[in-house]
């Protein structure tokens, strides 16, 4: 009875200790609203917009070449390495440098005649060299190719235009996006009758430089000595950026 009555003490001192120590671990409720809540946001307007700018371009790069056939392999490429020293000559005579003439393609392949029934017919061969030429007197492109053409040039592939400096350019258009950003944010603030509170983030997407349709240099069928500058119409650029912002609204 003794030792029951013993067993019986010893674990009501034992609750009496581990009750406060739980409550200590527990510890109270931070309050509603206290730091340890998240801060509550307005509602976010994700949007996006776009601005172009349009400016005249300043240089074109455009691909000529020649291309010759001849019985043996020698011959093509003999010919044409004639008729391509005369083209270049006839560049750098319309004032194009040096540094701007890039070789862009150098070929030589056999030419075969097809026939039914038969083995395919060596006929000769055809040598091709290109170059990609830079021309930052707009006025001359066309005189400049017309030149090409008379020193034995045979190919033009095509043509494009630029700009030397476009850093002007893309920032009036990253301006003109920005503003319409702020434009149709300011809308949606008025049809949903809220306030803008603050742009939260801006960022800028893959805008482009989207040139005029590309112009086809014709040829008038008369001699070069008498020949009219080709028309070759640079037109205009435009140059485009893409931007996306987050407004916080209240």
């Amino acid at each position: 009875m003794k030792a029951l009555l013993r067993s019986a003490a010893l674990a009501g001192v034992l609750l009496a200790v581990a009750a406060p120590a739980a409550l200590a671990q527990s510890g109270p409720m931070p309050p509603e609203g206290g730091p340890h809540m998240m801060m509550r946001r307005g509602p976010v307007l994700n949007l996006s917009a776009y601005g172009e700018t349009r400016v005249a371009p300043d240089m074109a790069t455009i691909s000529l070449g020649v291309t010759t056939e001849a019985p043996t392999a020698a011959d093509a490429m003999r010919q044409n390495r004639e008729r391509m020293t005369q083209m270049m000559a006839a560049l750098k005579k319309q004032g194009v440098a040096e540094k701007d003439i890039q070789t862009s393609g150098l070929n030589l392949s056999p030419q075969y005649t097809y026939r039914e029934n038969q083995p395919p017919l060596l006929r000769g061969y055809q040598a091709s060299n290109q170059v990609t030429v830079i021309v930052y007197d707009l006025t001359k492109l066309g005189q400049a190719v017309d030149a090409t053409v008379a020193a034995g040039g045979n190919q033009v592939n095509g043509i494009s235009f630029g700009l030397r400096d476009p850093q002007t350019a893309e920032n009036a258009a990253r301006v003109a996006a920005v503003k319409a950003l702020k434009a149709k944010a300011d809308l949606y603030a008025g049809a949903t009758g809220l306030r803008i509170k603050g742009l939260q983030s801006l960022s800028e997407g893959g805008g482009y430089s989207a040139p005029p349709p590309m112009p086809v240099p014709m040829f008038k069928a008369a001699r070069a000595e008498a020949m009219d500058s080709t028309p070759i119409a640079g037109g205009e650029l435009v140059l485009r950026v893409d931007v996306q912002g987050v407004y916080e609204m209240e």
